[in-house]
């Protein structure tokens, strides 16, 4: 039967559908914050990879980095981006 595998198409699909959204900015004023916050992050190659989406002007930061110094720097490149109103720093640490 291939009812296992139709449920495990299903859920992938849910799934993608769940997260997909998490990648978009909302609107012409996001997408020129997550820009600017994108071009912030660049300049710190340390970093690494850190994910920057928006919404509403407040930007969620997301990722690994390896010291809390380098989540400090990531939340305040985003802060130093015109028009963020706040910065949700979800960035967590290897340990």
């Amino acid at each position: 039967m291939n009812t296992p595998k139709s449920l495990y198409a299903f859920t992938g699909v849910l799934i993608l559908a769940g997260v997909l959204p998490g990648c978009a900015t909302y609107g012409p004023a996001d997408a020129k914050i997550t820009a600017n916050v994108r071009a912030q992050l660049d300049q710190h190659p340390e970093l690494g990879q850190i994910a920057v989406r928006t919404q509403d002007n407040v930007v969620y930061l997301n990722g690994t980095v390896s010291t809390g110094l380098q989540r400090n720097i990531a939340e305040s490149a985003a802060y130093q981006a015109s028009d963020v109103v706040k910065v949700q720093n979800l960035v967590s640490i290897t340990k």
